[in-house]
């Protein structure tokens, strides 16, 4: 019965009704009070809200997670963060490979989808070392984070600096931006080791699978012919790019407001940890709600662009913006094709760039139209929308007005923190037949554009 069921649904409707199970179990035990710390009481929607944060590994929180979850309740979240930063099928890959079970042409269908790639061959070799980079790496973090807390005295036992640092090894490479110091990194904003090695993980997490496995091959050295694909010479290069933007913009626009009287060097760090987080982890060493419009306009801007695709943030994503700068500059330029890396990007890949950039601007519109009219003149535009392009650039940042929010808005950032996890390509997906259409083509007539 079961099987028939799944057949029938299409592969996208499938994996984001797999996302929705994960999200109701996480709420339902988010909800028991073994999750919970002595006194403490948790509403649906606050169980809802920090599911879905946690899954989609946002990192927008209505209540402290220090202050509210258990141990128990943290570990539920840990399982969230690795649930949805590296996606569902990854896991259920980690589970076929345990049994030593074949992956079908269904799965495979399935892993093409989640991890939105465009073939269906070497994909159970990018899950294997999709698997394996990201327990390494997760597992080497909170080694070094373990040993670094509990012998600079931030832990007072070795068992509370392992689980702390677990924990936020985790938050940080999968960039759900969650902690337990009731600050996030606040404390830290003068430790540059601890800012270091957050910033190696987020950047890890948010360029994307297929970057990390090309790095991996051009490591070991073995294929002498080896060249990178034009999808990670794209994304390493506009990653690159928007943080050294995003660090100069932030920093002149800061250095006479919440930057005044720190030191130079203070400033420096704590603009390059902005401008790297503001692309999809949330952690912050700077109070955000001190910034300048200025720099929460820049801010915005960068969590709606968010992350690679194939990569643990959201957002339009990287590629997406790449590939529409690089049509204005073509237009531009009266070139008919648009260039880049010495190669021509396929007219589907424009089409769809400038779809899903409309879209998403829409989408970020009538978020913002939402929670307008739910707050009732409450808070600035600035505010809101600094709001709703973190939650759908699954970023996590916030001026501090999500708890405060009322609920028809927390619903909003629900759903645009849901749409910015499962992307643009699945959530089109969804509304797609499947069905072939006849291949009809209609007389051309010009238009007035512009």
């Amino acid at each position: 019965m079961l099987r028939k069921i799944i057949r029938k649904l299409s592969p996208a409707r499938l994996i984001v009704t797999a996302y929705l199970i994960g999200v109701i179990v996480i709420t339902g035990l988010l909800m028991l009070p073994i999750s919970w710390k002595p006194g403490v009481r948790l509403s649906f929607i606050d169980a809802l809200f920090t599911a879905v944060s946690a899954v989609s590994v946002t990192g927008l929180t209505t209540v402290s997670t220090g202050d509210t979850f258990s141990v128990f309740g943290a570990s539920v979240l840990i399982f969230a963060f690795q649930f949805g930063g590296i996606g569902i099928m990854t896991l259920g890959s980690f589970y076929w490979f345990l049994l030593g079970e074949n992956i079908g042409l269904l799965e495979r269908k399935l892993i093409m989808i989640d991890q939105n790639r465009n073939q269906l061959s070497g994909l159970v070799h990018l899950m294997r070392l999709v698997l394996l980079l990201t327990l390494s790496i997760e597992l080497l973090a909170t080694i070094t984070f373990a040993v670094y807390f509990y012998s600079s005295g931030y832990s007072d036992t070795f068992g509370h600096a392992i689980f702390n640092s677990l924990f936020h090894s985790i938050s940080a490479f999968t960039n759900a931006g969650f902690d337990l110091f009731g600050d996030s990194l606040l404390r830290y904003t003068d430790d540059y080791f601890v800012q270091s090695l957050t910033m190696m993980l987020i950047v890890l997490g948010a360029v994307g699978f297929p970057v990390l496995a090309e790095v991996v091959e051009w490591a070991r050295g073995k294929n002498k012919r080896f060249r990178f694909s034009l999808f990670t010479k794209v994304t390493m290069v506009t990653h690159a790019i928007l943080i050294v933007l995003g660090f100069f913009a932030i920093w002149l626009t800061e250095i006479g407001n919440s930057f005044a009287g720190m030191p130079l060097h203070q400033q420096m760090m704590n603009s390059l940890f902005a401008s790297v987080t503001s692309r999809s982890a949330g952690l912050t060493t700077i109070d955000v709600s001190s910034l300048h419009q200025a720099s929460l306009l820049l801010i915005s801007v960068l969590m709606f662009i968010g992350a690679s695709p194939s990569s643990m943030g959201g957002g339009v994503r990287t590629t997406t913006i790449a590939v529409i700068a690089s049509v204005m500059v073509s237009f531009a330029r009266g070139d008919k094709e648009t260039r880049m890396f010495g190669r021509s990007i396929s007219k589907d890949d424009v089409y769809k760039s400038f779809v899903f950039f409309a879209m998403s601007v829409l989408l970020l519109i009538v978020g913002i139209f939402a929670v307008l009219m739910a707050e009732e003149h409450r808070y600035d535009l600035s505010a809101v929308l600094f709001e709703v392009a973190s939650a759908f650039g699954t970023c996590g940042l916030s001026t501090g007005i999500t708890g405060a929010l009322h609920d028809s808005a927390k619903i909003t950032l629900i759903l645009l923190m849901f749409i910015g996890r499962i992307g643009m390509f699945l959530f089109f997906s969804l509304f797609t037949s499947g069905k072939k259409k006849p291949d009809i083509k209609y007389i051309e007539e010009k238009l007035i554009i512009g």
